[in-house]
């Protein structure tokens, strides 16, 4: 593949999925300016190995995993956890805006441990099975099981009609 072709592929694979991937990354993160982080990290990695990856048709999943390995080498810098201001200061506003119950399903999703969420997100949002969802995690299918029961046990914890409104959102 010439490189011209390698560069016209890329760019429609980026113009045709890049929305989705994005998505994706606020999912798996939570933050929409972190999520355009990842994606970028992951269309960066995605363009170097694209001729091998294209040519095996997993563009999608290898882009998946970028996103969450990106996303879990995020986690791990020691800048990351630090917090800006001092305590009981400088404290982010609340943005929790009601849009109906898939934005508190958005917001009960950001309440997961992360692992939760990142196993819950790739196999009931997107559908893997627990075998891919294992892949992109870089653990083993019971790893990936015990994540995925306890984070819908506690969705549905926190989504059932019992629960203050500030979870469930407003119909």
């Amino acid at each position: 593949m010439r490189r011209s072709e390698r560069d016209e592929a890329f760019t429609e694979y980026v113009v045709a999925r890049r929305a989705h991937l994005r998505r994706t990354a606020y999912l798996i993160c939570g933050d929409w300016h972190a999520a355009e982080d990842l994606v970028q990290t992951a269309l960066t990695r995605l363009y170097t190995a694209w001729p091998r990856v294209s040519r095996r048709d997993a563009i999608e999943a290898y882009a998946r995993r970028i996103i969450v390995r990106a996303h879990v080498d995020e986690g791990r810098r020691p800048w990351r956890r630090e917090t800006p201001g001092v305590d009981g200061f400088d404290q982010a506003a609340d943005e929790r805006v009601e849009y109906g119950e898939r934005d508190a399903l958005v917001r009960a999703l950001a309440t997961l441990p992360l692992q939760q969420r990142r196993a819950v997100v790739l196999r009931h949002w997107y559908g893997l099975s627990v075998r891919e969802t294992a892949a992109d995690l870089a653990c083993s299918e019971g790893t990936v099981k015990s994540h995925t029961a306890r984070g819908m046990a506690a969705l549905r914890s926190m989504l059932s009609t019992d629960q203050p409104s500030e979870l469930r959102g407003s119909r």
